[in-house]
């Protein structure tokens, strides 16, 4: 297909890991089904891209380019930056930039041979790409790489606005047993409970940030020509009819698990350098008697918390491969007791990141002590089939824990108050406890069930289908 007529998607997620990585993924997707990508990082990502491990590398037809998020400089490139400042600076000041481009372009197309764009694609909450697309007439798709649960969660923090659910009366209620309280009347969140959904409802104050950007960022997606999920309709289909109806005449495309496919271009997605040598290490240990353990990109604990984790892993006397970010740790660098090395140094691997999908799929991994991100769940139930543990920090990962535990019946959750005889005890459960067994039992037919999605007539793959036919193309 000559360069001027293929379509041209422009790609912007999300300047964060674990909304990258999808878009990432979705975009080597459109580029094998022939379009022009042009995917837009923001400057401070890209830098850390290229410094990470060679940074990412396109092709003639698969392009980067970056834009500013409008933060001030950071002291450090190698920590995530803060997540509500992100949201606000590049819903206040990446429109201009973005516009931009855009016209950019468009204007060099015919002497630089790039087509003119046809198709924008964004994250969920890039809502200002819409705007975009709206004065250029482009069709434009939003990409929320949240959860189906958790995306449906944050569609009606309005509701628990008007019904005087939230803001807290005071923090207090945090801890009262006030989250415990459950709603029916949620559609296609069957007993819900005030702390299953979102953290962001956990404020007093009417004007937060976070919760009313969420609240604006699911209103305006309804602007969008259609919405795509990373999941797959066996896995959520009560979630999926609500938030259908809740959109309609939107159409949602659900093309996930987006794993396992063949790129065609070989792009960096990962912000940390990954540390390769684990998987040696794994290869060496007996089939499924490893314990993952991975608290995601954002994720940050105090050094009690990271010393309880430590001392319960050691206690539990189990093969583990634990990922500690260089800024995982609140005011200081994650350092480990040199004594808990010393004690797990035979059977435990401590390294800042891995490669994630790679150790779900190796056959010595047993279970995975997650942050339950929806990256990390997904990823856990098509490349693995694994149960998990649970300990949600923050965002929909509540939601998802939830979910993973009583709905889809593959893990349980260890309390926020992490104690390390709590954390010996779970570990020693998942990896040999008798009632896992029907976890692990659950976790494998969702395997299947991810795996038949993506196949060719599966739902997922024929969504992706539709979504090219009907919306991108058109």
């Amino acid at each position: 297909m000559a360069e001027s007529y293929k379509p041209h998607a422009v790609c912007v997620p999300f300047p964060a890991q674990g909304h990258i990585n999808p878009m990432l993924k979705l975009s080597n997707l459109l580029h094998s089904r022939g379009f022009f990508v042009t995917f837009v990082n923001t400057d401070y990502n890209h830098r850390r891209l290229l410094k990470s491990g060679g940074g990412p590398v396109g092709s003639p037809d698969f392009r980067f380019a970056t834009i500013p998020d409008g933060l001030p400089p950071s002291e450090s490139e190698d920590s995530t930056q803060d997540i509500p400042s992100l949201c606000d600076s590049t819903s206040k000041t990446c429109l201009e930039p973005f516009c931009n481009l855009l016209t950019e372009l468009n204007t060099s197309a015919s002497e630089a041979g790039v087509p003119p764009v046809s198709c924008i694609v964004a994250d969920g909450i890039m809502s200002f790409t819409l705007k975009a697309a709206e004065a250029l007439r482009l069709p434009a798709v939003v990409f929320w790489t949240t959860s189906a649960c958790g995306f449906l969660a944050y569609t009606h923090y309005k509701y628990l606005v008007e019904k005087g659910y939230i803001p807290l009366k005071d923090m207090n209620q945090i801890t009262d047993g006030y989250l415990e309280t459950t709603l029916d009347e949620i559609p296609g969140m069957k007993r819900i409970r005030l702390k299953d959904f979102p953290s962001f409802i956990r404020t007093t104050d009417p004007e937060d940030f976070m919760l009313n950007f969420a609240i604006q960022q699911t209103h305006v997606s309804h602007r969008a020509t259609a919405i795509i999920l990373n999941t797959f309709d066996a896995l959520e289909q009560d979630t999926l009819h609500a938030l259908s109806a809740a959109y309609a005449p939107l159409p949602i495309y659900t093309i996930g698990p987006l794993i396992n496919h063949t790129t065609t271009t070989q792009a960096a997605a990962s912000l940390w350098k990954e540390d390769h040598s684990c998987i040696e290490w794994l290869d060496a240990q007996h089939p499924g008697s490893v314990l993952y353990v991975n608290f995601g990109s954002i994720t940050v604990v105090t050094r009690q918390q990271l010393a309880e984790f430590a001392w319960g892993l050691a206690d539990s006397r189990k093969p583990f491969l634990w990922c500690v970010r260089p800024d995982a740790v609140e005011g200081s660098g994650a350092a480990l007791p040199p004594e808990f090395t010393a004690e797990v140094r035979d059977r435990g691997v401590v390294v800042g990141w891995a490669p994630q999908e790679r150790v779900l799929k190796h056959q010595s991994i047993g279970g995975f002590l997650t942050h339950c991100g929806w990256n990390s769940t997904i990823e856990s139930i098509a490349n693995g089939g694994l149960p998990l543990i649970g300990w949600p920090f923050f965002a929909e990962q509540q939601t998802n824990c939830r979910y993973s535990c009583v709905e889809w019946g593959i893990g349980f959750e260890i309390d926020n108050d992490v104690k390390r005889a709590d954390v010996a005890a779970a570990v020693r459960e998942l990896m040999d406890g008798d009632k896992v067994k029907k976890m692990k039992e659950r976790a494998v037919e969702l395997k299947r069930k991810a795996e038949e999605a993506t196949a060719p007539g599966g739902s997922s793959s024929v969504n992706l289908d539709k979504l090219i036919k009907d919306v991108l193309l058109r």
